[in-house]
């Protein structure tokens, strides 16, 4: 498990670039791999980015879980305090539907750009992409489905 805080703090060291990566870390046969920690941070770093670039602020905290072929990234603080008042202006339901589809419509149109970014930090390509929002708790969960599990470096030990 991996997470960074809303400052963009963390608890490993930051990650060069996915070209870096590849030039100074390649496997026996050249193909670059990764720890399961450093994956899990890559992916922190880029939904975060995603979600200040298309959302317009980043989570408040965010946190990668790599398990085989699957790849969850919670992300807890994401709504604005707009859409904080929203939900609660209107009635319950409504201000919920609302949200929901709106969130949903922005993660549907900007698909293609975050599938691709867990396909260059993986190396392997996403099946499918979930992806839901309370609206009591600003907690948001992606759920990306890969076609098999990363290669994986073994962590150095310390």
């Amino acid at each position: 498990m991996y997470y960074i805080d809303r400052h963009g703090t963390s608890d490993r060291p930051s990650l060069a670039t996915n070209e870096d990566f590849r030039l100074n870390n390649p496997s026996e046969d050249g193909v670059a791999m990764r720890t399961q920690g450093e994956i899990e941070a890559a992916i922190c770093e880029g939904v975060s980015r995603f979600e200040q670039d298309y959302m317009g602020r980043g989570p408040k905290d965010i946190r990668a879980h790599l398990l085989g072929d699957l790849l969850v990234v919670r992300l807890q603080g994401v709504l604005t305090a707009a859409e904080q008042h929203l939900v609660k202006s209107l009635s319950a339901e409504k201000g919920r539907d609302l949200l929901k589809q709106v969130w949903t419509h922005l993660i549907e149109t900007a698909r293609p750009v975050m599938e691709a970014m867990v396909e260059n930090i993986t190396d392997v390509k996403v099946l499918t992409l979930h992806h839901d929002i309370s609206t009591m708790t600003g907690e948001e969960v992606v759920l990306f489905t890969l076609a098999e599990s990363p290669l994986l470096r073994d962590a150095k030990k310390k």
